[in-house]
């Protein structure tokens, strides 16, 4: 002990509360050894313990009673305030990557948002911040083969259907980009990625975000009309915005209506993945 007046656990608490608020501590830094803690507030761990599990429910700590000392979380958008995707999506998926053993299971029409979002974890990986062990990432897209509910021509084409072409060329471009990016954690820092895409036999209504069991980001597609420059031609078309998707967010410890709906939207993914059993070669 330093000699200094013991805290008690909440004041301890309080005070690395304060630290994160006022920027001290940044999201994706890791906090001093219980030790360290323990001898700055002149306590015994258990009394550290016990703040730092206070902070955890809070969601400003990550990887609490992991072996290792826990980091500062991302800051999570409002609960009860959805937000486009592009803009909650982010932070959600670093707050996960923080994680020791990381699992992302997605429903989506196409990887352009998800692409895009994880580039902020991806950051904090190559600066060192966060280090997890493993990634897991399953991914189901709607398959080549079915007729699309969307995107689809304002105008029949016959058997040429150069939406379809459009839609098939990004959506392969883009799981591509985000295949290569999270396989080449494993030769630059040693993680164990893993990377699946499966074709599912029916357009989704809906976008699915499941992150490490604890939390669903669920948004709806919105159907719009829209011109979109694709080569020498000008589509027109029946589509939909998929970055600007309102993302709504339940969270296991936000209660039991929460919980329940991560766990059944969990239960059915897996379902779902194990039916339909074949991998996806985005080509």
């Amino acid at each position: 002990m330093n000699g200094s007046s013991r805290h008690s656990p909440q004041q301890i608490a309080d005070i690395l509360r304060e630290r994160i608020r006022a920027g001290e501590l940044k999201p994706g830094d890791r906090l001093p050894t219980q030790a360290e803690l323990a001898e700055e507030f002149g306590v015994e761990r258990g009394a550290v313990r016990q703040a730092l599990r206070a902070l955890q429910e809070d969601g400003l700590l990550t990887n609490v009673s992991k072996g290792s000392p826990p980091r500062i979380a991302a800051p999570a958008p409002a609960r009860g305030e959805p937000q486009p995707t592009m803009v909650g999506l982010a932070p959600r998926l670093t707050e996960a990557f923080s994680a020791r053993r990381v699992h992302v299971d997605v429903v989506c029409h196409t990887a352009e948002t998800l692409m895009v979002a994880i580039g902020e974890p991806l950051r904090l990986i190559h600066e060192g911040r966060i280090h997890p062990e493993s990634i897991d990432v399953r991914i189901l897209v709607p398959s080549r083969d079915i007729e699309l509910a969307f995107p689809v021509p304002v105008e029949a084409h016959g058997d040429d259907n150069p939406v379809h072409k459009r839609w098939l060329a990004m959506r392969n471009a883009q799981g591509q980009v985000l295949q290569h990016n999270l396989l080449a954690l494993r030769s630059t820092h040693g993680i164990d990625v893993h990377v699946t895409f499966r074709a599912l036999p029916f357009t989704p209504p809906v976008k699915l975000y499941l992150l490490n069991g604890e939390e669903a980001l669920i948004g709806y597609y919105m159907l719009t009309r829209r011109a979109e420059e694709w080569g020498s031609q000008t589509l027109d078309m029946y589509d939909v915005l998929g970055s600007q998707s309102l993302l709504f967010s339940f969270v296991k410890r936000a209660g039991l209506r929460d919980a329940a709906f991560v766990q059944e939207s969990q239960k059915w993914f897996d379902a779902l993945w194990e039916t339909i059993t074949t991998d996806l070669t985005l080509s």
